[in-house]
C-alpha cells in the first residue's frame, strides 16, 4: 500500500478494486489511468495516430466524470473510474508525445 500512497492516490477503499479479499495498492480510476499508460504505449508502438482535439476529449472523459461526482450530480462507479482513467491516461501520453515532437522540432 505504500506505493500507491507515493503515488498520490487516496487509497480509499470503497473506491478500490480488490483482488482475493485485498486491495489494490492505488484507487479504481489511479488503477485506470495506469492501465491507459500502457495501453497508449502499445499504441504509439503500433504507430496509431491520435488528434490534438481526441487527446482533450479522453482528458475531458475522467475530468467530467469527476465533477460530476464532486457535485453530487451523478454518482461514479469503480468500472466507470477505471475507463475514465483508462481514456484520460491515454490521452495524457498522446498529448505529452505531441508537446514532446513539438519541442524537438524547434531545437
Amino acid at each position: 500500500m505504500k506505493a500507491g500512497a507515493l503515488s498520490g492516490c487516496h487509497q480509499m477503499y470503497e473506491r478500490s478494486f480488490s483482488f482475493r479479499g485485498f486491495q489494490f495498492p492505488v484507487c479504481a480510476r489511479c488503477t485506470g489511468i495506469y492501465l491507459g499508460y500502457i495501453i497508449a504505449v502499445i499504441l504509439f508502438v503500433v504507430k496509431v495516430k491520435i488528434s490534438l482535439k481526441i487527446c482533450g476529449v479522453l482528458i475531458l472523459i475522467m475530468i467530467c466524470d469527476g465533477l460530476l461526482q464532486l457535485f453530487k450530480i451523478k454518482k461514479s462507479t469503480n468500472i466507470r473510474r477505471l475507463f475514465t482513467g483508462a481514456s484520460f491516461g491515454i490521452g495524457l501520453v498522446f498529448l505529452l508525445m505531441h508537446a514532446i515532437k513539438t519541442l524537438c522540432e524547434k531545437l
